[in-house]
């Protein structure tokens, strides 16, 4: 499971103490989980906030009076939810904690080791989610069981399922055809029955090979008899099945008559299963064959590798050899492909210039070096395509299939997220993720993304891009949000999330902030000049707050360039302020002097976000996103959102709203007070400042 800000972690906190509580959410926040954490302050609040809204975890202090632990585990069961409760304690008591795990707690953690709760808490997460997906997944499999037994008898095929060699579900095709008049005819009865006498003795060796556990044929030629004694010839295929929860045969039963020439029925799906342009397996065939992949993995521990592939700088190409022969340039991408990878490999064609490549029983070498000849092979000749002579280069992106990761969708996101991280630093280059050999390849790619942020910062390939804020009250001004991001090596950006992590492990966000910083100071100095007095408020990391030497070269470069400090707005996550107070006050003590203002971001996410500006004077606020989700509809959001407005109107503070996504939002917004509006509803970031504020 992912831990991050796309996947909140809705904590309920049971703690006489709001700063301890906060503590901890600062703590887990710290660690890269993002905390939606809620704190009741007695025993009606815990009730209110169990039924009104869905909670992942409850951590519950030991020795808590605003709710005793024993009201907890009353409430919580009582509930009928699937609600984990961890109980939080100073020390471990063998009686007490025999009485609490008796009441229905899952597990202690220690308060005094941050380490102990993340553990804990990371555990009893995932095993939540495994929970909630193992119920999903059988509700699925209800809901298509339901609609496969309407189709099957609703088909024209006559259809049968067989256990032991009984009849426990026949359409009315299958009936019709040896004239049952109901099910009940021919519930229990042996599919024996239904064959010609001088054909049982062979139907009974097929039988016994298949309650073996032997493979089935995929088409079996017997002579059938009906109910009247009538014979006919007849084509069975058996498919394995369930039903019922039963392991049993699927038999489809055809008249000989009935049944399409074989060969030519052979060529028909083989051109339903390629793509017309290389040859090659189309996207949807090579899903299914994943799919048996990961299904023989989870079911056999074997290894297999996933491939995905890409022509690097492929636009270039193009425009080398003209547009109208991208289906030339394809099939001859896909022609070498098809030359260097071995007899058993599966290719495919997996979108409009990416291949895909499934090598089975292949172990973690194996696949690198399967990748690194594919990769060789295009580097070191030259591919040939409409008359012309091209230098191709590929980007790779791989997963060793295993149990660790026998998930298709997690497969594919793995490989896809390897094949954006090789083109990102430049392509000609393989990435393979293993998960039972993490760390190798983590290091391998984490060494080669921070040799390419240091180059960004030193030879200014970082990019900003703007989206307007939008003054819902009062006279417009100009104002945007300056936002980070990263020039690839074949044109295209990279977004921040891929390597701002890397940044933060390794000590670079200080470095990336002085350049957006300087970036944005003469961003505004440019604007000054063509006489637009242009507002940017730009994001800066808790790094920043830790360097002394930043307010010193904000002001440097605020005097150089001649800008006004009033334009340049400084943000801060609300986080990070609450677990660096002292450093960001005197950051923005410091930064004042010229003008500057400061403001706070991701608010409202903590346990109790007002408290915080009675220790900082935030310029402004700007509400956290997940508020917006679904603002129109959620009349929780919507009082969340006129709370912040309200106080914040009342203390004098500005308040933005980011992500804004439609209509019913932005009424909201506008009748709650909000002072300032963003997102892609009212204008996308871009590389250009041209929003119509008048």
């Amino acid at each position: 499971m992912q831990f991050g800000k796309d996947t909140a972690l809705r904590l309920l906190i049971v703690d006489d103490s709001v700063e301890a509580a906060e503590a901890i959410v600062s703590g887990l926040r710290n660690a890269g989980i993002a905390v939606r954490p809620s704190r009741p302050e007695n025993e009606d609040e815990f009730q209110a906030l169990i039924d009104s809204q869905p909670q992942d975890v409850v951590l519950a202090e030991q020795k808590a009076v605003s709710v005793p632990f024993a009201t907890v585990m009353e409430k919580v069961n009582a509930s009928g939810k699937d609600l984990p409760v961890m109980v939080l304690t100073s020390s471990i008591d063998e009686d007490a904690l025999l009485k609490m795990m008796a009441l229905g707690a899952r597990r202690i953690v220690l308060r005094e080791y941050m380490d102990h709760i993340l553990h804990v808490l990371r555990s009893e997460w995932v095993d939540l989610e495994a929970r909630r997906s193992y119920r999903r997944l059988e509700a699925q499999i209800r809901e298509i069981e339901r609609r496969c037994d309407t189709l099957i008898d609703s088909s024209r095929d006559p259809i049968a399922y067989i256990h032991e060699g009984m009849h426990i579900r026949a359409n009315s095709a299958y009936l019709e055809m040896f004239g049952f008049d109901s099910f009940e005819d021919i519930e229990g009865m042996s599919l024996l029955d239904l064959v010609a006498p001088k054909k049982v003795d062979e139907f009974k060796k097929l039988l016994k090979q298949l309650s073996k556990g032997e493979t089935p044929p995929p088409r079996y030629e017997t002579e059938a008899v009906t109910m009247e004694g009538e014979h006919f010839p007849a084509v069975m295929e058996f498919t394995p099945a369930t039903y019922e929860g039963e392991n049993c045969l699927q038999v489809v039963l055809r008249k000989q008559e009935e049944v399409f020439d074989p060969k030519a029925a052979e060529e028909l799906e083989r051109l339903r299963q390629i793509d017309q342009v290389t040859g090659l397996l189309n996207r949807q065939t090579f899903l299914r064959a994943l799919e048996d992949t990961v299904g023989e993995t989870a079911a056999k521990a074997t290894t297999h590798g996933l491939l995905l592939i890409e022509p690097d700088h492929y636009a270039r190409l193009l425009q080398e050899i003209g547009l109208d022969a991208a289906d030339e340039l394809v099939a001859a991408l896909a022609e070498r492909l098809r030359a260097t990878v071995g007899p058993d490999d599966v290719v495919a064609r997996f979108g409009e210039h990416q291949f895909a490549v499934l090598t089975h029983n292949s172990d973690y070498p194996q696949t690198v070096r399967l990748a690194e000849s594919l990769r060789a092979a295009f580097a070191d000749a030259v591919t040939e395509a409409r008359n012309h002579s091209l230098n191709v280069t590929l980007s790779i992106g791989g997963v060793q299939i295993g149990e660790k990761i026998a998930n298709v969708p997690a497969i594919l996101g793995k490989a896809s997220q390897g094949l954006q991280s090789t083109i990102g630093v430049g392509g000609n280059r393989a990435e393979i993720h293993d998960p039972s050999a993490t760390d190798r390849a983590e290091l391998e790619r984490v060494a080669a993304w921070v040799a390419r942020i240091r180059e960004a910062i030193t030879s200014d390939q970082f990019v900003i891009h703007f989206q307007p804020l939008v003054p819902l009250h009062g006279a417009p001004e100009e104002m945007y949000e300056t936002l980070l991001r990263l020039r690839g090596e074949d044109g295209g950006l990279v977004q921040p999330l891929t390597f701002l992590p890397i940044a933060e492990e390794h000590g670079l966000l200080g470095e990336i902030d002085r350049w957006v910083v300087g970036r944005a100071i003469r961003i505004i100095a440019d604007r000054q000049r063509l006489n637009r007095r242009t507002r940017l408020m730009v994001k800066i990391t808790q790094a920043s707050l830790q360097d002394e030497g930043f307010v010193q070269h904000i002001g440097e470069q605020l005097k150089i360039h001649g800008v006004d400090g009033r334009l340049l707005v400084l943000q801060i996550p609300e986080s990070k302020v609450f677990t660096n107070l002292r450093a960001a006050q005197q950051f923005q003590a410091g930064v004042a002097e010229f003008g500057v203002r400061v403001g706070l971001e991701q608010f409202g996410i903590g346990l109790n976000p007002f408290q915080l500006l009675s220790h900082f004077d935030a310029s402004f606020i700007k509400i956290d996103r997940s508020f917006m989700k679904e603002l129109g509809a959620s009349a929780e959001h919507q009082q969340r959102v006129r709370e912040f407005a309200a106080k914040a109107q009342e203390l004098g503070k500005q308040t933005i709203a980011e992500h804004v996504q439609d209509a019913g939002s932005m009424t909201t917004l506008f009748g709650a007070g909000i002072d300032y509006a963003q997102g892609h509803f009212l204008a996308p970031a871009g590389p250009e400042m041209d929003y119509e504020f008048g």
